[in-house]
């Protein structure tokens, strides 16, 4: 599943500030959301193209490496990060194919959905993440 324009390190940086703003929407950063996300990396987003970083490894690693860091900072401030994203989606729209689209999205609910299924907080977000990506 290659996308049409090859994505870059500062796509995957601003998308593990998505993912962990998604997990971070109740307040709490469970263990469960962090091992799916890091699975979800794995089968879904290191196939997804060949971008490398500059330590020649697969750039979507990108995505862990930033939500760990947020993680060990207890950065809890979503809000922030899904403006963040907002921003750079808005300014880089044609990094956001299809089927990127629909992978931001399964990412992110299936983060929400891995510790005891979504709640408020985390529904809010999905919903304007969906709104969002509608938007382009």
């Amino acid at each position: 599943m290659k996308s049409k324009n090859s994505l870059n390190v500062s796509f995957y940086e601003v998308l593990g500030k998505l993912f962990y703003a998604v997990a971070a929407a109740d307040g709490v950063v469970e263990l469960s959301e962090v091992n799916k996300l890091k699975e979800i990396i794995r089968e879904e987003w290191l196939p997804v193209d060949e971008s490398e970083d500059a330590f020649q490894t697969d750039a979507a690693f990108q995505i862990e490496v930033v939500f760990d860091w947020l993680n060990a900072q207890n950065n809890l401030n979503s809000e922030a990060l899904f403006k963040e994203f907002v921003t750079y989606k808005n300014e880089q729209a044609h990094f956001f194919s299809p089927i990127i689209k629909k992978l931001i999205i399964k990412t992110a609910h299936a983060i929400a959905a891995s510790f005891s299924g979504k709640n408020k907080s985390e529904l809010i977000i999905l919903a304007r993440l969906e709104m969002e990506l509608k938007k382009i």
